[in-house]
């Protein structure tokens, strides 16, 4: 598997698609990034599971 993905999300704010790269190499991780149209922070929650399949979530800042 690749260490690095790019996912696409919408976001919580504004609901547009943006892409977001996701580091692979930890099986779990959150991290906040700001929305590249509303510049807006959203948590980004990454989950791999057995199957390496990767599960990102976005949500408030505040969720």
């Amino acid at each position: 598997m690749n260490k690095l993905q790019t996912h696409t999300i919408d976001c919580p704010y504004c609901g547009e698609n943006i892409e977001v790269d996701v580091d692979c190499s930890e099986p779990s991780q959150s991290y906040i990034e700001d929305c590249s149209v509303c510049c807006r922070p959203i948590n980004i929650n990454v989950e791999i599971d057995f199957d390496q399949q990767v599960q990102v979530s976005a949500t408030h800042e505040n969720e």
